[in-house]
């Protein structure tokens, strides 16, 4: 098991590794200039060559990257030249909120979907089950950002039961405090949430009732609810671990439109608002740190599934 740990573990810093150099690469492709970027094009030449020259952009872009590593080796992800605001310091302000919104959205969509998914596949072929995987369907592939505007255009221009926009409290609990003016963005990052799992969970929990255990509880004269929540339940959820590993990534795109559209501030916002100010420490920082914690759900679920079945320990 420790030798799986520390393979993952090498894994993981390769990948994250790998993120950062083409992150900066990119995103210095793309700015040509870091100080015409940051001072604008209004700028003289003169001033963005001194620009260049006092924060060390005119040197080579290897110099440049190993630079870069150094600092975040001291836990160092830049400055924002925009906000003139270190980016440690914006993302330790957004970040609080955004993880909150996750957590609530992940929460509702787990007690959702595993229910939904179980009813599938026990009901499978019904008219209900028909029903819902096309519910399911349809929703799991539209973009984030049409649903949200389907929903506000549904509760708040048509009916106005509830606020287009977010509310702009600068609490981590603002979800809780409120939550009429933070159900659309729930609601829009549970339902993409929710189309997913519930369609991971109705496989899973179709495998399982092929299994002879199903049979044989059955056969004892166990109830069907009984052999569901005692028997199949616990065994269907275990592939649900490590897709909510895998799910990080979607949590955070979603995060980005969903924070974007209702004008949330979050790490998405912040994201948003740094690409059209071409604020480029941002976008690294927040690149980074989404990779990393995309990286760390899928060695936690990889873990969690180790632990729970020695064979993959092998991979």
């Amino acid at each position: 098991m420790v030798q799986y740990v520390l393979r993952r573990l090498g894994t993981s810093a390769i990948v994250i590794l790998g993120v950062s150099l083409i992150t900066f690469l990119l995103l210095h492709g793309m700015s040509g200039s870091p100080g015409r970027a940051i001072l604008g094009v209004q700028a003289s030449a003169e001033a963005v060559a001194a620009f260049d020259r006092e924060h060390g952009y005119d040197r080579s872009l290897a110099i440049q990257y190993f630079d870069y590593l150094g600092r975040l080796l001291h836990g160092d992800l830049g400055h924002s030249y925009k906000l003139n605001q270190s980016v440690n310091a914006l993302l330790a302000e957004n970040a609080g909120r955004t993880a909150m919104l996750s957590a609530v959205a992940l929460a509702l969509a787990i007690c959702v979907a595993v229910p939904l998914g179980v009813f599938q596949a026990v009901k499978r072929n019904s008219v209900g089950d028909n029903v819902l995987t096309t519910i399911t369907f349809v929703t799991y592939s539209m973009p984030v950002f049409l649903l949200a505007m389907l929903l506000i255009q549904l509760f708040a221009m048509g009916l106005g039961l509830l606020p287009a926009q977010a509310a702009q409290s600068s609490s981590n609990f603002v979800i809780f405090t409120e939550p009429r003016a933070m159900l659309l963005p729930v609601l829009t990052l549970t339902g993409v949430t929710v189309a997913m799992y519930s369609r991971y969970q109705r496989s899973a929990a179709l495998d399982q009732l092929a299994q002879d255990y199903i049979r044989v509880a059955r056969a004892k004269g166990l109830s069907m609810r009984l052999v569901l929540t005692r028997h199949l339940l616990r065994n269907a959820c275990v592939p649900l671990v490590t897709l909510i590993g895998m799910s990080i990534p979607l949590l955070l795109a979603g995060n980005l439109v969903v924070e974007s559209v209702f004008n949330y501030p979050g790490l998405g916002l912040l994201f948003f608002n740094g690409l059209n100010n071409q604020d480029y420490p941002v976008l690294l920082g927040y690149t980074l740190v989404a990779a990393t914690l995309t990286v760390l759900g899928n060695l936690v679920a990889d873990l969690l599934v180790a632990a729970t079945d020695p064979r993959t320990r092998r991979a």
